[in-house]
């Protein structure tokens, strides 16, 4: 009994020693997150149809002039499809992990891919690596990316301390290392406007290409970069207490509506923020321990002032982790970096909130 005793109590100890002092990679920094803002819960994405079901994590959209779908995978490959998803082909292998991804002016596919760095692909199919550092710095993790009608590239490198394999441990760290970075494919020059962001993650450019918006995901917030005016060279917050984790925005073609996908809020990363020594706890826990998302579908459309007009949801699970969201014709196109597929919505009634 007592030698049992004993090899328990060892037990305890070493398991106490582990959670304790074990190493981590991450040195959180304590964080107040606002109070999640009330939301219209609703099901208006349930009916989405799935398209390319057997492409895995086509995480953003875009399309080319002849109205076809292109998208990037998490095997490394760009494919391009049919709206509804047939005469699927595939363009391209980038060897990496192709997140963002915009036509320029000449048509030409540019892509933010978080392993190999910012990326053009060419009318043939051919891969050209434009940048994989800027002022000294590498791109550790390109995210997205939209391109101005004179071909100049805005993108967000999400972390300097974390690759896509540990984002998780950018959110758990809350350090603030993402970058908004502008490329000018004429002179190869690049250069940060911000620093500094809480996981530097969407890009979209204003209608008239007055200001670049880019999203905070950690900080639930869109920040606002005035390229022209008075404010020229200046940034402030666009839209703030986002109800989720703001991931890619997208302009509609038409209305100009800008249409933000995110994930939900984790209540366990809420209640943790303040407690630094909590979070380096959680992290030596199982799997199971670690902050999931719900699976529940969040798109907002928001006018140009940053107001939330539309609130689109799936709570059936039907679509799930939505990371964009694009409106092309009379549907909604939603990609996902981890489930398989394209989900859309067809002739979607959308009423303001």
């Amino acid at each position: 009994m007592r030698i049992a005793r004993r090899g328990a109590i060892a037990a305890l100890v070493a398991l106490i020693a582990y959670l304790l002092f074990w190493p981590v990679p991450i040195s959180p920094v304590a964080w107040t997150p606002p109070p999640a803002p009330p939301r219209e819960e609703n099901d208006r994405l349930a009916g989405a149809v799935r398209i390319g079901a057997e492409y895995p994590g086509p995480e953003d959209i875009a399309f080319d002039r002849e109205g076809r779908i292109v998208t990037g995978l998490a095997d490394g490959r760009i494919v391009r499809m049919a709206r509804d998803g047939s005469r699927a082909e595939v363009l391209a292998r980038t060897g990496g992990r192709p997140l963002g991804m915009v036509f320029d002016p000449e048509g030409r596919l540019v892509v933010a891919d978080a392993s190999k760095g910012l990326l053009r692909m060419g009318t043939r199919g051919e891969i050209e690596t434009l940048l994989t550092e800027t002022e000294g710095r590498p791109l550790r993790f390109p995210d997205d990316l939209d391109v101005a009608r004179d071909g100049t590239v805005y993108f967000s490198d999400a972390s300097a301390r974390f690759t896509i394999e540990a984002f998780v441990l950018d959110l758990l760290e809350h350090s603030g290392t993402g970058r908004l970075i502008v490329y000018q494919p004429r002179t190869g020059g690049s250069r940060a406007l911000l620093d500094g962001l809480q996981f530097a993650n969407g890009v979209v450019l204003a209608p008239d290409e007055s200001y670049v918006l880019v999203c905070e995901t950690w900080a639930y917030r869109i920040r606002r970069y005035w390229l022209k005016g008075p404010r020229a060279g200046t940034s402030d917050v666009w839209v703030e207490n986002l109800p989720g984790f703001p991931d890619n925005i997208n302009r509609s073609p038409g209305d100009g509506l800008f249409w933000l996908a995110l994930t939900p809020r984790i209540r366990s990363v809420d209640a943790l923020a303040p407690w630094p020594f909590l979070r380096k706890l959680q992290l030596r826990l199982p799997r199971f321990f670690q902050p999931a998302p719900p699976n529940v579908a969040l798109v907002l459309g928001l006018d140009d002032t940053g107001r939330v007009v539309h609130t689109l949801e799936d709570r059936t699970g039907n679509v799930v982790h939505v990371t964009s969201a694009m409106w092309f014709g009379d549907s909604l196109y939603l990609g996902s970096a981890t489930g398989h597929g394209i989900a859309v919505s067809r002739q979607l009634r959308i009423g303001a909130r």
